[in-house]
């Protein structure tokens, strides 16, 4: 029984449509017989409407509802009616009328749900079944939510006057930090095109193009080990700008957050976002991405305990390390079993243990009481502001340990004791990152965030020939409430400076000119100054939808074993596709 085109979405039906006919379709969400009269909620991704199949309206489709069953997809003829005295639901935005149909088409019939959308569920039978998942009202929230994400994105950046331009996703390797994916090239036999990383390279060019403001939301690759909330394929905002310095870039993008989080969230965005050193955020938060939604900063001690009688301390300033702790006010309410637990956490971190204080009305209550002095008590509590009921816990190790121990130690007590605020949005720039770090497995200088990274000129010129670890970059990082949302930097455009930074990373001139040849000669030929950033669209798009899974905002995400388990990939492909690309695979 054909009931024609759609006119109006399930969700829509409203009591200015009663006594008008109406065609609706969608999936059949619940099926009711009551004594004779069924009655089916049909949902769309609009919403619900209750569907009333009569015999004295129409016996033809009265007994096709009975063959009815969850799932189905179906179309449905009929007259929106008010519902009857004491059916109407205010719970629902359509609560207030009816379709009473008159014919009805089955489009497809459904197996039983795979499973009840309000069970908690395994995410792999989720991930297997993305299909039926996707139907979830929680999923098609958060799509739509992205949808609008990248809409504002697009209309905010084209009225500042930027470019969309699409960069190649076939492009050449140049390793640097993950590991490339990689695609044979079957017409050069023996080589292979990478897919991109970032379109780093490709929006230098485009300024030195003279395109001025671009823009892309894309989709890059890493085949890195993946863990928390990463993908081996993600999406990004990418942005890049001539003739600029940092706070054109930071105007920029906190009004785009404003923008996404005004319209979308109602909250509101501080303007401008406030901005912290790199040194200040790990001397005090222990990580380049901290959390400012409590308090519990690192206060340095090693300064007060070199040298004393509780030798955990005394030496680990002496080999070079440091001792730093965190204040937790009202602390020392927290019982022994819960303190043994946290010492667990941190060794997850490389630290060895964790030391602690109570401090009560009468004195300390600890077990390395004993080594300190009154004086020496009196000198830290002054130092971490101690007042009566407040616990103290120490970490001494290496300053790399002792940040990433108290750093992840913050964040774990302030959620055991409910510090945090979940509505509050605490955004902060990360500036003035070192320029280098020291890989010690190929013992030599790699880039922090990339080699293309202009340096604080002051810095290169200070300590180029010393100690260059100690070169900032003019790098710099969005967070929100602990979670890095991108990074960028101003970039290096000219040739000399460019050609002196591989130098320094240990890339022989032969090496740099067969992997960057390019960038080089563009460099020469009229690169304005330029900066730029890449934003994680799937991590802001988390925030705006309120989950702590990146899963939950992709269509299609993959597993963290880089796993697609609706579609079985990664998976063999026959041999004759092999003999054509000229490669062989080992069989143990």
């Amino acid at each position: 029984m054909n009931v024609g085109r759609r006119t109006i979405y399930c969700g829509e039906v409203r009591s200015a449509d009663i006594g008008s006919s109406v065609v609706v379709c969608g999936w059949v969400h619940t099926r009711r017989d009551h004594g004779g009269v069924v009655f089916v909620d049909l949902r769309d991704h609009t919403g619900l409407v209750q569907v009333v199949f009569k015999p004295e309206v129409s016996r033809e489709s009265h007994r096709a509802a009975d063959a009815l069953r969850n799932e189905y997809v179906i179309g449905v003829h009929g007259q929106v009616a008010h519902r009857e005295q004491g059916n109407v639901n205010p719970k629902l935005p359509t609560g207030e009328v009816e379709v009473l149909a008159d014919r009805l088409e089955i489009l497809n019939a459904s197996l039983a749900p795979l499973y009840d959308w309000d069970d908690e569920v395994e995410e792999r039978l989720r991930l297997k079944h993305r299909y039926f998942d996707l139907r979830r009202p929680a999923m098609q929230r958060n799509l739509r939510t992205r949808a609008q994400a990248a809409r504002i994105v697009r209309d905010y950046l084209h009225a500042r006057g930027f470019v969309e331009v699409e960069t190649p996703v076939l492009t050449r390797s140049t390793p640097e930090g993950a590991r490339d994916y990689l695609v044979p090239a079957r017409v050069s036999p023996g080589c292979f095109y990478a897919l991109p990383q970032s379109p780093q390279l490709f929006k230098q060019m485009l300024m030195v193009g003279g395109l001025d403001r671009y823009y892309q939301i894309v989709k890059c690759f890493r085949d890195e080990d993946l863990r928390g909330n990463r993908q081996p394929e993600f999406t990004q905002v990418d942005i890049e700008m001539s003739f600029v310095d940092r706070e054109d870039i930071f105007e920029l993008v906190d009004g785009l957050f404003a923008r996404l989080f005004g319209e979308l969230l109602g909250v509101d965005v501080p303007q401008p976002v406030a901005r912290m050193p790199y040194r200040q955020a790990m001397d005090e938060y222990g990580s380049d991405a901290p959390d400012l939604r409590f308090g519990l900063k690192l206060v340095q001690l090693s300064d007060l305990v070199a040298g004393g009688q509780f030798q955990v301390f005394a030496q680990a300033v002496a080999s070079g390390g440091e001792v730093k702790a965190i204040r937790v006010p009202a602390g020392a309410s927290l019982s022994r079993k819960e303190l043994d637990d946290l010492t667990e956490f941190v060794r997850i971190y490389g630290a060895k243990g964790m030391a602690w204080v109570k401090k009560q009305s009468d004195g300390w209550q600890s077990p390395i009481a004993k080594f300190f002095s009154s004086e020496q008590q009196a000198a830290l509590e002054a130092r971490l502001g101690l007042e009566a009921g407040d616990l103290v816990v120490f970490c001494a190790d290496s300053a790399q340990v002792v940040a990433d121990a108290l750093g992840n130690l913050r964040r774990e007590i302030a959620r055991r004791t409910g510090m945090i605020d979940d509505a509050q949005f605490r955004f902060v720039w990360v500036t003035d990152f070192p320029l280098f770090e020291y890989d010690s497995e190929a013992e030599r200088l790699a880039s922090v965030h990339h080699p293309f990274t202009s340096p604080v000129p002051e810095d290169l010129e200070a300590y180029e020939a010393g100690d260059p670890l100690k070169i900032r970059s003019r790098a710099y990082d969005i967070v929100l409430n602990g979670v890095e949302l991108g990074g960028g930097s101003i970039r290096i455009h000219t040739q000399e400076l460019q050609a002196r930074i591989f130098k320094l990373l240990g890339l022989p001139e032969a090496d740099s000119r067969e992997r960057f040849g390019f960038l080089l000669d563009a460099l020469r030929h009229g690169a304005p100054p330029h900066g730029g950033i890449a934003l994680g669209f799937d991590r802001i798009v988390m925030f705006l939808v309120g989950t702590s899974s990146i899963r939950d905002v992709i269509a299609f995400p993959k597993t963290q074993k880089a796993a697609d388990l609706m579609v079985d990939a990664p998976a063999p492909v026959d041999e004759q596709q092999l003999r054509e690309l000229g490669i062989r695979t080992r069989r143990s």
